[in-house]
């Protein structure tokens, strides 16, 4: 995922927090940033930056632009920690993930242990 800047992050929190086929215009997102007291022309040129970023798509209806995001939070993390991954040779990757997993709270790798054991189960299937 391209690195967000905070205002750019606030918009996408606003997007996400849509229904999956849902959709908000420029103005709508003005609105709900509006302890912001954000110009439309900002809000209008935060969402085409994220447009061309492709964090989120865009459609016409009437005259207005409608926004929702490109994929999930959880995808576009995923996509994101993919491709750090990839450019790595094998022995390095290992090292990499050794290093995230010794920083990780018990929790985090009761999800992953958990996470694992579901995929493991699904490609079975």
């Amino acid at each position: 995922m391209p690195s967000l800047g905070e205002l750019e992050s606030a918009v996408m929190d606003q997007l996400w927090q849509l229904p999956t086929d849902g959709s908000l215009s420029v103005r709508e997102v003005q609105e709900r940033l509006a302890g912001r007291d954000l110009a439309y022309t900002t809000v209008m040129t935060v969402l085409d930056r994220l447009s061309k970023k492709q964090l989120v798509s865009r459609e016409r209806v009437g005259r207005a632009w409608h926004y929702r995001p490109a994929a999930s939070r959880e995808q576009l993390t995923a996509d994101t920690l993919h491709a750090g991954l990839d450019s790595l040779t094998p022995d390095d990757r290992r090292a990499v993930l050794l290093h995230f997993l010794e920083d990780a709270s018990a929790e985090d790798r009761d999800a992953l242990r958990a996470g694992l054991d579901e995929v493991e189960r699904r490609n079975r299937a």
